[in-house]
This record gives C-alpha cells, structure tokens and sequence, in this order.
C-alpha cells in the first residue's frame, strides 16, 4: 500500500509541476511569486514538493528581491535547503545582475540613469551590510571600474577621502559617482552621508576630478543627493 501511495503522490507532483511548466512557458507573468520559486527549486530537488520549500523561504526573506540576493548563509538556515537550491538561487541573481550590469557597459552613465539606477538596486538594496562604492568614469561618463571601497557594519562603513580621490588619480578617472546602501531599507541621506560627500567632492575638486553624485539605496527606493540639493 505505502508503494502505491508513494507512486500516487509522484504522479500527482509530477502532473502539479506539468501544469506549472505549461504556465510558465505560456505566460510567466500569470505565475504568483511562490510558484516561480517553487518551480526553480525543482529544478535542484526534482523529487520533493517544493512548495513548501518556497513559501518558507518568501517568508524568511520578504520577496523575491530578497531572497535572491540573500547570502548563501542565511539560505542554508532555512530547514529543506541545501546547496544545490541555494546554487539555483544565487544563479537567478548572477544573472539578473550581470544582464543590468551590461545595460550601463560602453555608454554615457548619465543617459543611462535609470538603468544604472535598476542595476544598483538588484545589486545592492537587500544587502544587510552597509557597502560603499566608487563608480569611476572617463572623459565621455563612459563607466571604467564599478569599485567596492569598504564594507561596515548593520549602520556605518568606513571611507577615507584621501584614498578615493587617489584611486581616481590612478584610474585616470573623470568624474566618479559614490554610492552605498543603507541595510535599514530607509535611503535618505544622513548627516555624516553629506558631509562625506562634501568633502570628497572639495578634494576631487582640487585634482578636477567631477563628483556627479551620492546615490544611496535602500530597499524602499533610492535618493540622489544631487536631485535632493545637498551637492
């Protein structure tokens, strides 16, 4: 009897995950978050319901943005999750943010805004890190090298001007836009955020080196100190 059973419940996952497919190829925007993460994790554990898996996991991480950006470590917290799923999760990510990366490649960041601004919000609003880092541009606003320059705790990160502005002399950059994240999902702009930015932006001055702007992300949307007339 148990073997019976065993094959009705497989057929009845493997008919679930038919339809599911069928959805997918025929209208991906029809499926609900879960259902899209319940079939990816299928792919890495084809003989397990892994809607449960899915919904656990959206739960944990709040949307999709979240987990797919979620660090390997906290993934592998969650129970039924191991590594193959979480080399199916952060592959989604990979991609998403390499095909943004490329949308901002070999031309002009500042006529590119929004689409810098999609790939700096895949890439960074989930982090629960504060990170910094340095876009460096040439003459054209063309970006040359997408830089981390530090990576703090929950609430602060540590830049030193002197060392940005240097990096820039070496790079023989143009300009260069600052950006960094705020883990609390809230980007406005602090105190210290500003006067940082003042001062890298007297201390490029000195080497014509154009600070176009802060841009700080978070997960409820960004602010651009330069639209909010802080520099």
């Amino acid at each position: 009897m148990g073997t019976g059973t065993d094959t009705t419940r497989a057929n009845e996952s493997e008919g679930h995950r038919a339809r599911l497919r069928a959805r997918l190829l025929a209208d991906a925007d029809g499926l609900l978050d879960h259902e899209l993460v319940e079939y990816l994790l299928a792919l890495a554990m084809p003989r397990i319901d892994t809607k449960p898996h899915a919904k656990r996991l959206l739960a944990e991480f709040g949307s999709l943005g979240g987990l797919f950006a979620a660090d390997p470590e906290s993934l592998l917290r969650v129970k039924g999750i191991g590594e193959g799923s979480i080399a199916a999760l952060k592959i989604v990510n990979a991609v998403a943010v390499r095909m943004l990366r490329g949308e901002i490649a070999a031309r002009p960041i500042l006529s590119s805004w929004q689409a810098l601004l999609d790939y700096l919000h895949v890439d960074m609003a989930h982090i629960t890190v504060e990170r910094v880092r340095v876009l460096h541009l040439n003459t054209k606003n063309v970006l040359i090298r997408d830089e981390l320059v530090s990576e703090g705790s929950i609430d602060q990160a540590s830049v030193h001007v002197r060392e940005v502005i240097k990096r820039a002399i070496e790079l023989g950059s143009a300009a260069i836009i600052l950006v960094h994240n705020h883990p609390s999902g809230d980007p406005k702009p602090s105190r210290e955020d500003v006067l940082l930015t003042r001062d890298i932006i007297e201390a490029g001055r000195r080497m014509s080196i154009e600070v176009h702007d802060h841009i700080i992300i978070g997960t409820h949307g960004h602010t651009s100190m330069r639209e909010l007339g802080l520099i």
